[in-house]
């Protein structure tokens, strides 16, 4: 019953709220409650979803790091593989740069071998100690043919190196010229003169070689008179030994050591002997 004398509906609906102080105090508890049950649950949520950002991230990582093992391992065996493969092809030409020593001349094939052998320094500084090539022989001149060119070369070359006069050299050329045509000459009478390289055979007694000398007069062993060298140092230390045969003509210089039946026949070489001389050994050379 209300204070007003009215009675109290059993049935009537209760109101969720009062304008009671205590009504007013229960609806803020539950409001209080329901945000606390809120920020409870998105707090939850998001760390779930932390949860499962960290789980993500952390699948990827290993993933990567598994990849990252995984090429560095392939690369590991690919260098492994390419290491080898070198040494073997370097074994290679080795072997083939060893080879090069006992063949004429290296193929095309063995083209990246002399590469390497030039990047070698060793090999280089091998190859600038090789002694130059010989210079080219003169042409043959004054009417010689190769034979003749190669004989009066021979002459020049010993009386340089015995360290006759120019003149000695003209004089000694011109005499061969005379006697032998410039050719190594063997003697049908003596056999064993043919048993040595020669350039024909004469049958001047038993003269033999450039210069015709016998070994019966004391010039020499046969044999050792068919070696162009010998033959001419026997020549130029016997003129040497003529007194004054730097002032003689030609003719009567060689007549001193020849002694031959004709001893105006060497004049007629003199113009010849003079530029094959030439030819050989320039003037001031």
């Amino acid at each position: 019953m209300r204070d007003d004398g009215t009675l109290d509906d059993p049935y009537a609906p209760s109101s969720p709220t009062t304008d009671t102080e205590d009504g007013t105090s229960t609806e803020r508890t539950t409001a209080a409650s329901r945000l606390r049950a809120y920020a409870r649950d998105l707090t939850g949520r998001r760390r779930a979803q932390m949860a499962l950002a960290t789980g993500v991230v952390c699948c990827l990582g290993l993933t990567a790091v598994v990849q990252i093992r995984n090429e560095d391992a392939d690369a590991a065996t690919r260098s492994g593989s390419l290491s080898s493969s070198e040494l073997a092809q370097r074994a290679e030409q080795q072997r083939a740069s060893r080879s090069l020593d006992r063949t004429a001349a290296p193929s095309a094939s063995a083209a990246p071998s002399v590469a390497a052998s030039a990047a070698d320094p060793d090999t280089t500084a091998a190859a600038r100690t090789v002694a130059p090539a010989r210079p080219t022989d003169p042409a043959p001149v004054a009417g010689l043919d190769e034979d003749q060119m190669e004989n009066a070369e021979a002459i020049v070359r010993t009386g340089r190196k015995m360290g006759v006069p120019r003149r000695g050299l003209v004089i000694a050329v011109a005499t061969a010229m005379q006697e032998s045509n410039l050719y190594n000459v063997a003697s049908g009478v003596l056999p064993e003169s043919q048993d040595h390289p020669h350039q024909g055979v004469g049958w001047d007694h038993d003269s033999v070689g450039l210069f015709q000398q016998r070994s019966s007069s004391g010039w020499g062993p046969v044999g050792r008179l068919m070696d162009p060298e010998f033959a001419t140092r026997q020549f130029l230390s016997a003129l040497e030994q003529v007194p004054g045969w730097q002032r003689m003509r030609l003719t009567d210089a060689a007549q001193a050591v020849q002694v031959s039946a004709y001893p105006e026949h060497y004049q007629q070489h003199e113009w010849r002997a003079t530029r094959v001389v030439d030819a050989i050994a320039p003037a001031g050379r």
